[in-house]
């Protein structure tokens, strides 16, 4: 880390601890006081006057559901943790990373990611329905110094995020505890089940204090042990109330289905959420991923269209509910569509095979062949690079569900390999499950984008050249 991180860090820590202090006193009227004082050092440079001004409103206001999750945080989440995440996500990632990804981005001629998702393992003690990592088994792991190397060679491009999955990445949990242990300058989140989380876990997550987890779910205890097992819910119930006594920061992975999502948004789901203390959520539309997927599984363009209107609703100050909700899906509009292929994220599966989407399972790198520079500057990677956005309509971001000619064209293209641990998946097989909902999904998505207002994302985000212009 340079002197000069390393002042801004130190300096944010001792200013942090002041802030949680003087906001202690009264949250009601300080918490508008410490965005004054913020105004006044930024300015209108980073962060517009308007925006300020709303952020002012909300605080301000005790009903508003900003204000209500922000309380919630500083009462609910040790002190340390919260410190320690705004440090590696705001300054590591936020101030330092972005500027340095932007700077790697206009180097090398090629997407570098904001943040890494790596496979620390395929095994997994269970064997949900449509999980491909059930079909994998005990077949492959990273060992300690592959997944160090992630990091080293991720925080040298700027990259300071790295989530992991699986398979059950808590099997490794030691080497993960050591893993944020280590990489002191970077957050982590991992996606489990929940069954491995104990006491000693939760006390080891506060100690590194860069660790969340985010909590797979479907739903009632009926459609989750449904695809889950007898019992998953239960665990599910059990690891929360572990992780709101120790108090970390947790959240849910849900991942919504044509049977499932109607509960998975409604009010008596959302409340039991808040309720056992979670803080976000991770929704993901449902892929017909592995010879087990199921098309019609697949929600339909009318429960897309539901799901869209009520993310706007549940984020509004006013009708919403206090917690962060994230759809990769249907959040595309503020993203500028597809992130995957190191635009601002890729995964790294198991095998070691840098793969441009957790859920596109091609490569035509390995972490023990290729740099990760190298895989970003591959054929595969860069043809994500130049065809970025796969769709106008950020409705419409994903070159499999809803472009399913895009992915059939680039993997035939750049002749990148099915990395399914189990037996191959042909492109044009996967592509072929989409191809119906992309074509009913496409008008109703029109017709959203044409008549609803949406955010001016920034070019840099996902375009190669000047203004915006793709070269």
């Amino acid at each position: 880390m340079s002197v000069k991180k390393k002042a801004v860090t130190a300096f944010a820590s001792v200013t942090l601890d002041g802030i949680f202090k003087y906001i202690d006193k009264d949250p009601e009227k300080n918490l508008v006081k410490i965005l004054d004082h913020a105004e006044k050092i930024i300015g209108d440079n980073i962060f517009p006057a308007e925006n300020f001004k709303k952020l002012k409103a909300g605080a301000a206001d005790p009903n508003n559901i900003y204000t209500i999750l922000a309380k919630g945080m500083l009462k609910d989440i040790d002190r340390n943790i919260l410190k320690h995440m705004l440090i590696s996500l705001g300054i590591e990632g936020g101030y330092f990373g972005t500027k340095e990804v932007r700077a790697n981005r206009e180097k090398y001629g090629c997407n570098i990611p904001w943040q890494i998702l790596f496979d620390p393992t395929s095994a997994c003690n269970l064997k949900c329905k449509g999980c491909w990592a059930a079909e994998y088994g005990h077949r492959q792991s990273l060992t300690y110094d592959e997944m160090q190397s992630i990091i080293s060679q991720g925080r040298e491009l700027g990259t300071h995020f790295y989530m992991m999955t699986g398979g059950e990445p808590l099997i490794r949990k030691d080497d993960i505890i050591k893993l944020c242990e280590n990489n002191p300058d970077c957050a982590f989140m991992a996606y489990t089940n929940g069954t491995l989380i104990d006491d000693a876990l939760c006390e080891e997550a506060k100690r590194v204090s860069n660790l969340a987890f985010a909590l797979s779910i479907e739903g009632s205890e009926e459609s989750n042990d449904f695809r889950r097992g007898e019992g998953a819910y239960k665990d599910t119930m059990r690891a929360m109330e572990l992780l709101k006594k120790h108090k970390c920061l947790f959240g849910i992975s849900v991942c919504y289905t044509r049977q499932n999502l109607d509960y998975v948004i409604s009010d008596e789901f959302v409340d039991k959420m808040i309720e056992r203390g979670v803080k976000f959520a991770w929704y993901f539309n449902y892929m017909p991923v592995g010879h087990t997927a199921d098309k019609e599984l697949i929600p339909t363009p009318a429960q897309r269209k539901a799901m869209y209107f009520w993310l706007r609703k549940m984020r509004n100050s006013e009708t919403g509910k206090p917690l962060m909700v994230i759809d990769f899906q249907d959040d595309g509009e503020y993203v500028g569509g597809c992130i995957a292929g190191g635009r601002n994220y890729f995964h790294v599966n198991s095998a070691g095979d840098m793969e441009p989407c957790v859920f596109i399972h091609y490569s035509d790198a390995n972490i023990r062949t290729h740099t990760i520079l190298e895989a970003l500057q591959n054929p595969l990677f860069m043809a994500y690079h130049k065809g970025q956005p796969f769709n106008e309509n950020h409705l419409r971001p994903c070159p499999m569900l809803e472009n399913p000619d895009k992915l059939r064209e680039i993997i035939h293209t750049t002749g990148a390999k099915s990395t399914n641990l189990i037996t191959d998946e042909d492109v044009d097989t996967l592509c072929g499950r989409c191809d119906d909902f992309a074509l009913e999904w496409q008008g109703v998505a029109d017709e959203i984008w044409k008549s609803t207002k949406h955010p001016v994302t920034h070019t840099q985000y996902y375009r190669d050249g000047e203004k915006g212009v793709r070269q």
